[in-house]
């Protein structure tokens, strides 16, 4: 029998990013049903924002820049990519919006974009943000029209004569339909119809109709002078485009095993409900199946998830936030910067013999116990292919984290640390409270959260 507590954690790693201190309370009385109802509740957009200058600054092309002006561009882009990442990190942590920032980190990493203009990066970060409970249809329209996406796959360098098929393929492969339900005919006759599909400097869509073909096109057995909006239209009537969603968000928010029945049935709903992403993400987490449990505590957290799950249950003021960079790059996931269009990776990926470690050591490295050892894996897909990885950790200064104790202790007084911190409770854990029973219980939260079981949602 699974506890309320227990199915109440489950929700909150799921359709959030964990218990926050302030929610333990609630979390020990309310029924689930009560929980999600707390998650599911609308809550006011705000959007991301970078910059003393806001987010419309001129960003001349680095081409046209001498070389002292280039470099303090790409200073600038540098520093404010950061921003953009540390206030996405910061908003994951503080929200309540839980629900939404939650599946804003999932599109993020679906969408996976990497560009070097800011006003690119939080322009389709927000349009993420914003669609993330929407409608799939408007969210793949938003993203697949911004100047992000379009850099990022080249589509600004495909024109009538001369098509460039990158947009067309990653748009069927890895965001809507998946292999094997197009053909590479298919993929050259989209890429016709996304010629044109342009952007200006202060991220505005284009489509500069002379770089457009305007002839008839062959698409998925349909046949018409197709433009890109009636290539996305056409991709969203395929139930493909609903299985292949639906399959990868159960495989985000269930179980990197999929249930066949229980995702073909999801899919037909999700297809028939015009794509309506709230609908099937309350469709999952009020599922007596999504609390069996085969789903508890079976999933390895993202670096992302992980550092901020650690900032939701430990209060904390951080001197040098800019230095939360260093460790999500040693720890493999930098927001912003995905490894390809791929997006990254999950599950048993995340774990090598170096990132085990400071993911164990993460509490203890926080809290002052121990130093980091700033040794980052030499490694391309950890690198990024970010060349400035290596200075970023030679001017490295500790984040200087001051943690409310005080605050922390008084809501832990008297409760298991392994039955809040934890999904599985782990065969050594008598020993461990016993050690800490007589003493403070700090030490007894930070070191629940150095072992393996911690490591699991």
């Amino acid at each position: 029998m699974v506890s309320e507590l227990i199915k109440n954690k489950h929700l909150a790693n799921r359709a959030g990013f964990g218990m926050s201190l302030g929610q333990l309370a609630d979390f020990e009385r309310l029924s689930t049903a009560e929980v999600w109802k707390k998650y599911a509740q609308d809550y006011d957009f705000v959007p991301i924002e970078f910059g003393s200058e806001g987010t419309n600054a001129d960003y001349p092309s680095l081409s046209a820049l001498n070389a002292v002006a280039k470099k303090q561009a790409q200073q600038r882009n540098r520093q404010h990519n950061i921003e953009i990442n540390l206030n996405f990190l910061r908003t994951m942590v503080h929200s309540e919006d839980q629900l939404r920032e939650k599946m804003a980190f999932f599109w993020h990493g679906h969408f996976a974009t990497r560009v070097i203009n800011p006003n690119f990066s939080v322009q389709v970060l927000n349009e993420i943000r914003k669609h993330a409970l929407g409608s799939f249809r408007d969210l793949l329209f938003a993203v697949s029209k911004a100047p992000a996406m379009l850099n990022f796959l080249n589509n600004q360098q495909n024109k009538k004569g001369h098509p460039n098929e990158n947009f067309a393929r990653e748009v069927m492969e890895l965001f809507t339909m998946g292999r094997g339900n197009y053909t590479e005919m298919d993929v050259r006759e989209a890429a016709r119809a996304f010629t044109g599909w342009s952007y200006d400097k202060e991220a505005s869509f284009l489509e500069r109709k002379k770089f457009h073909d305007g002839g008839t096109k062959i698409f998925l057995g349909k046949t018409g002078r197709f433009d890109g909006n009636d290539i996305l239209d056409v991709i969203l009537e395929q139930p493909a485009t609903a299985r292949f969603i639906t399959a990868k968000l159960y495989r985000f928010l269930v179980n990197e095993q999929e249930n066949e029945a229980i995702v073909n049935t999801l899919s037909k709903e999700f297809y028939d409900s015009g794509y309506d992403i709230k609908r099937l993400l309350e469709r999952i987490f009020t599922a007596d199946w999504f609390y069996d449990p085969a789903h508890i505590g079976n999933r390895i957290k993202s670096p992302i998830e992980l550092m901020v799950g650690i900032m939701r249950i430990l209060p904390m003021e951080i001197e040098n936030p800019e230095n939360l960079i260093v460790y999500q790059k040693l720890l493999g996931q930098m927001l912003l910067y995905p490894p390809n269009v791929a997006g990254w990776p999950s599950g048993k990926a995340w774990i090598d013999s170096s990132t085990l470690l400071l993911r164990m050591q993460l509490s203890q490295i926080w809290t002052g116990l121990r130093p980091l050892d700033l040794n980052p894996q030499n490694d391309d897909d950890l690198d990024m292919g970010l060349k400035e990885k290596r200075a970023l950790t030679k001017t490295f200064k500790n984040p200087r984290i001051s943690i409310d104790w005080p605050t922390v202790e008084g809501t832990f007084a008297g409760k298991d640390p392994f039955q809040l911190l934890l999904q599985r409770q782990p065969s050594f854990g008598k020993v461990l409270l016993d050690k800490y029973a007589a003493g403070s219980s700090r030490m007894a939260i930070i070191e629940t959260m150095s072992i393996p079981e911690y490591q699991l949602c």
